[in-house]
């Protein structure tokens, strides 16, 4: 399976901090694991807001454990603005239009996703 990854499942994967069964996800190394331009660049607003709290460089992090870096494209913008307005959140579309157009499965904690017709695997 390829995982795209949230910003939060992100966070405490580098903290070791996720449930059992997305972690069992994450370990498995038949899985690529993909974290998304959009992410970093959320996690880097929030951190630089006082918003969320992260103890580790998450781009370090992430490229020690050998996962793969997923751009931001043109197609992705167009597909995220197509998208039905149940969620607002621009980066959340983003990693929603990107598993979409390109047969990601994301791993997320958050309801909102499900939504979407999104394959899920709920962190």
């Amino acid at each position: 399976m390829r995982l795209l990854l949230d910003t939060h499942v992100l966070v405490w994967w580098a903290e070791d901090d996720l449930r059992p069964e997305a972690e069992a996800a994450i370990v498995d190394e038949t899985n690529e694991l993909i974290v998304s331009a959009a992410t970093i660049w959320e996690a880097k607003i929030k951190e630089a807001s006082g918003k969320l709290r992260i103890p580790v460089d998450l781009v370090s992090a992430a490229r020690e454990r050998g996962v793969s870096e997923l751009s931001i494209t043109w197609p992705h913008a167009v597909k995220a603005a197509g998208l039905p307005p149940h969620h607002g959140d621009p980066f959340d579309r983003m990693l929603i239009a990107q598993a979409l157009a390109e047969g990601l499965t994301l791993v997320t904690r958050d309801a909102v996703f499900e939504r979407y017709d999104v394959p899920l695997l709920r962190a």
